[in-house]
């Protein structure tokens, strides 16, 4: 079973399939005019813009949900392991995935937004919604919803799960059925408490999580401060195929930074247009710009934080692909999370083992928060105007047993769903934007033209062209007269 398993992997994370999503996200940045430049500051005044209301979170709330997702334990093992077999130029493809990934977020979320529905009192929106009302394939977005479902709540979250329990059994010597108790438990009070209790558990822990790990980045790289040039000069020779000892790794390189950075960093998959359609916003290039900038979060500043305290203190294996080892600077170490205990404890004896293990902690169980958000939000399209009652019970049941057999399961196996569900979604996902590329661009021009105009953007789907986004003609009243005689959208 496991060699089936690995063997859907690979064909799943096929070289074809990596360039595609490179190829996707620069293709995205050349059509909004790399937005992910030109509007970096205003992603950042959105960020803070806008309020929750009845049936929806507000944009700082939504993005925490994205980012609990995005930031997991990618952002720690995953890089791990992008520089154990991939080098340390896997990281340069990590920040180029990032970069130009930003625009395919964009994309998705607005698209999550433009095509989002009221269901039960409150915004549902996603591939499944997009795929159905702006393509009109309902098959496809069936399938979507299925494989969505089948990913967040039971291939993904043992990766997350398995992550703290491996931690806490290093650092502590906690059993690791102990921890996967413990998770599940944790897990079932907040799951059980729906969107909103996720909502304000994220706002609150994201950022928290995030910052004290980028500090302890940053004392490192303090610490090491004359090791600045030789590492970024590292991280681009590797890159590019010019390092006498990494050079032979380039197509590893990119396949890892692409693959880990993905895992990452979400753009593409498709999870991100579920939190961004959540939003309560007057238009959906807001949220879509939020969502965007949530991708330099997670890679450009939490993975990024990752990799410089491995490389700064040369904590880290590189893997020849043929059984042996480039460098074995940590030898017997697997690569993965251990590289970052290492790098922190070469620097403060004592700490190492336990900080990390506490990150992946915040970091695991904030994600797999978010994947219950995610395939809850494809369980109601699923039973649109039925009662989710039992279906969402036993969705928590499902999500809850995953969490906990990921727990006391290998590593390798754990990824090896993980990547199984994350590539089920891209190829899926891809297509569909890829296909809704019009829409998505439609709506990033409108607002660009209100920007100008000096106006707080609302959107009138209508006078874009675009059909079957009805919800805006709730939230965005178009009155039938104005004082111009025309009509006129109010807030």
């Amino acid at each position: 079973m496991e060699q089936f398993f690995n063997g859907l992997s690979a064909v799943l994370w096929s070289t074809p399939v990596i360039y595609t999503c490179l190829a996707v996200g620069l293709l995205f940045s050349i059509l909004t005019r790399f937005m992910q430049v030109r509007h970096f500051g205003e992603m950042i005044r959105l960020m803070f813009h806008g309020k929750s209301s009845a049936a929806g979170v507000s944009s700082f709330q939504a993005l925490s949900i994205a980012l609990s997702g995005r930031v997991g334990t990618g952002n720690i093992a995953g890089v791990g392991t992008a520089i154990g077999l991939g080098g340390p130029g896997a990281v340069f493809w990590m920040w180029a995935i990032a970069f130009i990934g930003a625009a395919t977020a964009y994309v998705e979320s607005a698209l999550g937004q433009v095509y989002k529905v009221k269901q039960d009192g409150l915004y549902r929106g996603g591939p499944a919604y997009y795929i159905e009302k702006g393509i009109g394939w309902k098959w496809f977005a069936l399938i979507f919803a299925l494989a969505a479902l089948l990913s967040m709540s039971l291939l993904m979250p043992g990766v997350q799960s398995n992550s703290i329990a491996v931690g806490m059994n290093n650092a502590f010597g906690i059993p690791t059925w102990v921890t996967g108790i413990v998770v599940v438990v944790l897990l079932a009070v907040i799951v059980f408490g729906g969107v909103r209790s996720i909502a304000k558990v994220a706002e609150i822990v994201v950022p928290f999580m995030a910052i004290a790990y980028m500090l302890m980045a940053a004392v490192i790289i303090v610490m090491n401060f004359d090791k600045i040039p030789d590492v970024f000069g590292l991280i681009f020779r590797s890159a590019f195929a010019s390092d006498a000892a990494f050079g032979g790794l380039i197509g590893s390189a990119i396949a890892w930074g692409v693959k880990r950075g993905i895992y990452s960093n979400e753009a593409g998959q498709g999870t991100g247009p579920h939190a961004a359609a959540a939003a309560e916003v007057s238009h959906p290039a807001k949220q879509g710009l939020v969502q965007a900038f949530s991708v330099y979060i997670d890679t450009l500043l939490v993975c990024s934080a990752t990799a410089f305290m491995i490389l700064f203190t040369g904590m880290y294996n590189v893997a020849d692909g043929n059984g042996g080892f480039i460098v074995e600077f940590l030898p017997g170490v697997e690569e993965g999370a251990g590289y970052t205990q290492a790098a922190i404890e070469s620097v403060i004896p004592g700490l190492g083992a336990g900080f990390v293990a506490i990150a992946l902690f915040f970091f695991a169980f904030t994600t797999i928060m978010a994947y219950y958000y995610i395939a809850e939000t494809n369980l109601a399209y699923l039973f649109r105007g039925k009662k989710l009652f039992w279906p969402g019970i036993v969705l928590k049941v499902v999500l809850l047993g995953a969490t906990y057999y990921g727990a006391v399961k290998t590593a390798a196996l754990a990824w090896t769903l993980g990547d199984i569900g994350l590539g089920l979604m891209v190829w899926l996902n891809v297509i569909a934007i890829l296909l809704l590329a019009k829409p998505a661009l439609k709506v990033l021009k409108d607002y660009e033209r209100q920007k100008k105009e000096g106006l707080d953007p609302v959107f009138d789907p209508e006078a874009l062209g675009i059909r079957n986004a009805e919800i805006w003609h709730e939230i965005n009243p178009i009155q039938p007269v104005s004082t111009t005689g025309k009509p006129d959208i109010q807030k």
